[in-house]
């Protein structure tokens, strides 16, 4: 994922999106899907692949803010999951690069707020949620790390006001010079061994930023690797301390938003199906995953999730659950409709420059990215193993 510059668009384009920015006070659901899709129908469209060659779509973004489609998940805007989720959707549908970046302003929004700090919760929020000033998430690593998947690689030492954090990430989305996003680093005790975590506001100006190698889609995120070198956090940056109880209260707000990209994939490649279907629905009769198969499973899988996102922080196992497979789920749709668009367009969607091409590598990311299906259904049977009656667990007697 490269690091070239940010998309700067047309001022044509551009007032597309300033047209349909009201005040954060008038953020109702109907401005923020109108203004979400008005730009995703637009400039987002027009740029889309521009952006998956390696263009950042800053300004798009903005756009997207000032339509509220970046802020209206946080409690002081009505806890709104469900319509920050659509939007992405809505957005996705147009390019899933953006769909993603979304995303992870969306999470970072998200560790500002319930974080409860009052150095984070003030104007540096009102700026994020409205797409003034942007930021991203580095927890993939930490999120596998709490999993036992890989060790984590950020370690952190107590000093006077606060910590020293040292070690290199390889690949975190949506920073930049000026920018930030939520990190975590294990704090190194006696002995050498963890004694617990802390998460905390990372400012790139104080990092090192290193150009990622080059993926085969989603380059316009703006990914860089990150190296920290005696790098201080004091009291006004950190998020939670200790983390791990903060991130048990947001994990499933955090998978749950992520399911607005495939969501929008899928419904990106269904268009493309529907396209052709003209043309050539007398021979793609034969082929499986038709348009009327996808658009049902997609409607049923939409709704289930915008019930689960009614409740974003139900810390009960079993909501857990359902959390994590309705992610599974929309990941599993992303692929396969994805695929079958490209076999309904035929040779046409094969062409680099096609849509359905540039969507089969954006299913593949929306399949990989942290929590990816493998890591999904680890922690499914994890949590199941964990709720089921103790005779049930290793096959033992009725």
């Amino acid at each position: 994922m490269s690091s070239a510059p940010a998309l700067r668009l047309a001022d044509a384009t551009i007032t597309v999106a300033q047209r349909v920015t009201p005040a954060a006070s008038e953020w109702t659901d109907e401005t923020v899907l109108a203004g979400t899709t008005a730009i995703a129908d637009g400039p987002l469209s027009a740029a889309a692949a521009q952006i998956d060659h390696g263009a950042y779509p800053l300004d798009i973004m903005a756009g997207l803010g000032g339509t509220g489609a970046l802020g209206v998940h946080l409690d002081r805007h009505g806890t709104r999951v469900g319509l920050s989720i659509a939007a992405m959707q809505a957005a996705s549908r147009a390019c899933g690069a953006t769909g993603f970046l979304m995303w992870c302003q969306n999470v970072c929004g998200l560790y500002l707020e319930q974080s409860g700090n009052p150095a984070l919760t003030g104007a540096i929020l009102d700026d994020h949620a409205a797409g003034r000033t942007f930021g991203g998430t580095a927890l993939s690593n930490p999120m596998k790390a709490f999993a036992g998947i890989e060790p984590i690689l950020l370690r952190a030492r107590r000093v006077p006001g606060g910590y020293r954090v040292n070690g290199m990430l390889p690949w975190v989305s949506h920073i930049g010079p000026g920018q930030y996003c939520g990190a975590i680093a294990g704090v190194v005790g006696a002995g050498d061994t963890i004694s617990h975590e802390i998460m905390f506001l990372l400012r790139c100006d104080r990092a090192e930023l290193r150009p990622c190698p080059q993926f085969s889609g989603m380059e316009g995120t703006s990914t860089w690797g990150l190296r920290l070198v005696e790098y201080f956090v004091g009291q006004d940056e950190l998020i939670a301390d200790p983390a791990r109880p903060f991130i048990g209260r947001i994990r499933a707000a955090f998978i749950l938003l992520q399911c607005g990209m495939g969501l929008g994939v899928a419904e990106g490649s269904l268009d493309s199906m529907i396209a052709v279907e003209e043309t050539l629905g007398h021979v793609n009769q034969f082929l499986d995953d038709r348009p009327g198969q996808i658009a049902a499973e997609l409607a049923e899988l939409r709704a289930r999730i915008l019930t689960l996102a009614e409740s974003p922080y139900d810390g009960s196992n079993d909501y857990l659950i359902d959390v994590l497979d309705a992610r599974a789920q929309t990941s599993e749709l992303a692929l396969r409709a994805s695929q079958s668009a490209l076999l309904h367009q035929g040779a046409r969607g094969y062409l680099m420059s096609a849509a359905p091409q540039r969507r089969i590598r954006e299913a593949h990311f929306v399949a990989i990215v942290t929590p990816a299906i493998k890591h999904l259904r680890w922690e499914m049977a994890r949590l199941s193993r964990e709720i089921l009656p103790a005779d049930t667990r290793e096959g033992g007697r009725a």
